[in-house]
């Protein structure tokens, strides 16, 4: 009698249990190259790393004991990159899975059969290609692009110095001692605020009008 009642209560647990995990199935699928050679061990999972497994030499992997509802599917290869999948299970048609691909989070969905087979799209590029020796990457250069600049002006400088008469060669350095000096730059700008500046600019222009005048002077001197 007590032979029965065990062996009663063991069934009645184990349908308690069934009823309890409901319907289960597996789901397959297998990894490949475009070019068909053969994968590395590749961790594969479901609904992040709820589930997981890893890959058979030939690329196949299977879970087993899935029951119903939403799953997604992740390849997670360093090295190239396989479409997400979402498989919808339903209590009624365990045997029957709706798989949705999708190249990448957001991308149109697609769908597919099941068995899966998963084809990689692109090869993950972790360094970029060194550059080779190009003269036009040395002309980008600032600092040679300043450099080129600055040996142009000396260049120049003379001839556009010969163009200037003896007053602007004057005012010219003396603004370039300014330049070099702060506290005669600041006097300057004194100066000109003062308005003690025109005065002095006034009796410039007058110099420069009576060295003309002598000039003209002599000339008819000349001719007379």
């Amino acid at each position: 009698m007590k032979q029965f009642t065990t062996t009663l209560l063991a069934a009645l647990l184990c349908v308690t249990s069934l009823a309890a995990t409901g319907p289960v199935t597996s789901i397959k699928g297998r990894l490949r190259l475009p070019d068909d050679t053969p994968i590395n061990t590749t961790l594969v999972t479901l609904n992040d790393g709820t589930l997981s497994t890893y890959t058979q030499p030939d690329g196949s992997f299977v879970f087993h004991t899935v029951g119903p509802g939403v799953h997604v599917l992740n390849a997670h290869s360093h090295i190239h990159h396989f479409s997400q999948v979402k498989i919808q299970l339903l209590a009624d048609a365990m045997d029957a899975p709706k798989c949705i691909e999708y190249v990448y989070p957001g991308s149109p969905k697609q769908a597919v059969p099941h068995p899966l087979l998963l084809t990689a799209h692109a090869k993950y590029e972790y360094f970029e290609k060194r550059q080779g020796f190009s003269l036009l990457s040395i002309l980008k250069n600032p600092m040679l692009l300043m450099m080129m600049v600055s040996v142009g002006v000396m260049v120049m400088m003379p001839k556009m110095m010969e163009g200037l008469d003896d007053d602007q060669k004057e005012q010219m350095k003396r603004q370039m001692e300014m330049q070099q000096d702060p506290s005669k730059m600041l006097s300057q700008i004194w100066t000109d605020i003062s308005g003690s500046g025109e005065e002095e600019n006034t009796a410039m222009e007058h110099r420069k009008a009576s060295s003309k005048a002598g000039a003209k002077t002599a000339r008819r001197t000349k001719r007379d």
